[in-house]
């Protein structure tokens, strides 16, 4: 694949993966890098862009006392009403989109060859696939998925895969790559050489 100016990865892997990991390597490499979840945790946050909208979509009860979105209770209600999460990402996704293109712009006035970006649920979402030049893929067994988070957060193995069934399977994302990496029983040293390896392709 030929290095491009400016050109735009996404990088994407399901839960446990290790796909923030290495977009943070890319980074390490010379990459601008756009974080997709800081985005989203950042609008959903206290003051964030979204509290308001949310709030008045949800009512007060969406809101934790700390003036965040109480994501407890919006996957409790999510599971037990579908359009709940429907509702939810029709107002968080068009905040964290226009962030998303303000710093893409940026990293792209500064001239980075590279621009990473970090984003968990590109294979469930049509909307990236303008927006994106190429695509990488983090993957590996879910087992290893399971276990990772499991040893990160301490939530229970039902609770895990709860989550790892509302992402895209290991085939769908794969399907979807242009670069995949297979990241199960590598070091971080090794890990970090395949992100070196990576970012030289694209002139880092």
């Amino acid at each position: 694949m030929a290095a491009l100016r400016g050109v735009r990865l996404g990088v994407t892997g399901g839960i446990g993966s290790g796909k923030s990991t290495f977009a943070g390597m890319l980074a390490a490499c010379g990459a601008a890098l756009i974080d997709a979840d800081a985005i989203s945790r950042a609008a959903t946050g206290p003051g964030g862009a979204a509290i308001e909208p949310i709030r008045s979509a949800f009512g007060p009860g969406a809101i934790d006392a700390h003036g965040a979105l109480d994501r407890a209770r919006m996957r409790a209600l999510a599971f037990a009403d579908p359009g709940a999460r429907q509702r939810l990402e029709q107002i968080v996704h068009p905040i964290v989109g226009r962030a998303i293109g303000e710093q893409a712009a940026r990293a792209a006035r500064d001239g980075k060859k590279l621009i990473v970006h970090d984003i968990p649920l590109l294979a469930e979402s049509s909307r990236w696939a303008a927006q994106l030049d190429a695509v990488l893929v983090v993957d590996c067994p879910e087992a290893t998925q399971i276990e990772r988070v499991r040893q990160r957060s301490a939530l229970a193995d039902d609770a895990i895969r709860a989550i790892m069934a509302t992402q895209a399977s290991r085939l769908q994302r794969r399907a979807i790559a242009d670069i995949v990496v297979y990241n199960d029983g590598l070091t971080l040293d090794a890990l970090h050489t395949k992100a070196h390896q990576i970012a030289c392709r694209f002139g880092l």
